[in-house]
């Protein structure tokens, strides 16, 4: 397939996607009202961290890495590489040599729809990840592809130069213009949070707080004793 690559596309402002490092994913998911998410089987490889840059995005052929070598150029400081390709592939088309390239240019992880190899040197390097599999299976470099350009994963549209959050939990997008926006609904969320946290730890439940006994009384939910269940079970 023939394909382009896109120079110096339009990126979310600095100092939103530093706003919206401070946030971990799904707080981000729901303050945009429980979208951006990536599937569940994009996993990351390391556990504890959480990156937050712009997308450099990848369209590649399954099992070629040549548009990986291409989007390196187009790399720089706070991005996150956006990798997919053009049907499913597991193969391991990002490697150890790949990462130390995009660590010298600031890069702060990788996000890839496929396989990844050499993921205990990534680790040991402190470079992040999250992938669709881990495999070994190598890749060839000869097919054309695209690099920043909107790509697709599990629904999701990324584009170049949005907000990729990613952390244990999975990955979320978000898109350039709402970056400030998902940043203070995002505060929003915290300080919510953190008074019904206040409120746990004083013992309060959740039932009385966020009023969910008269819930349970429009659904036709009843209480009722041990002794009195396995009675009528009996008699059933």
């Amino acid at each position: 397939m023939s394909g382009v690559i896109v120079t110096n596309p339009p990126k979310a402002e600095a100092k939103d996607v530093d706003a919206l490092a401070r946030f971990g994913v799904a707080t981000v998911s729901e303050a945009m009202g429980r979208t951006g998410l990536l599937g569940p089987e994009i996993r990351p490889i390391q556990q504890g961290v959480r990156v937050v840059g712009t997308a450099v995005t990848v369209l590649s052929w399954p099992g070629d890495n040549l548009m990986i070598h291409a989007a390196v150029e187009q790399c720089g400081e706070g991005d996150i590489l956006v990798v997919t390709t053009t049907s499913p592939s597991t193969d391991g088309m990002f490697g150890e040599l790949f990462a130390t390239a995009l660590h010298r240019r600031g890069v702060r992880g990788l996000v890839i729809n496929a396989g990844i190899r050499d993921t205990q040197e990534l680790r040991e390097m402190g470079f992040a990840a999250w992938s669709r599999a881990v495999s070994a299976q190598g890749t060839v470099k000869a097919t054309g592809g695209s690099v920043n350009v909107p790509v697709a994963i599990d629904g999701q549209v990324i584009r170049p130069g949005d907000v990729i959050v990613a952390d244990d939990d999975g990955v979320v997008v978000v898109p350039r213009e709402r970056a400030r926006e998902a940043a203070e609904a995002s505060e929003a969320r915290e300080t919510k949070e953190a008074g019904a946290r206040a409120a746990f730890i004083e013992g309060r439940l959740g039932l009385d707080r966020y009023g969910l006994r008269e819930k349970l009384v429009q659904l036709g939910v009843t209480y009722t004793s041990y002794d009195a269940y396995m009675s009528d079970g009996e008699q059933s």
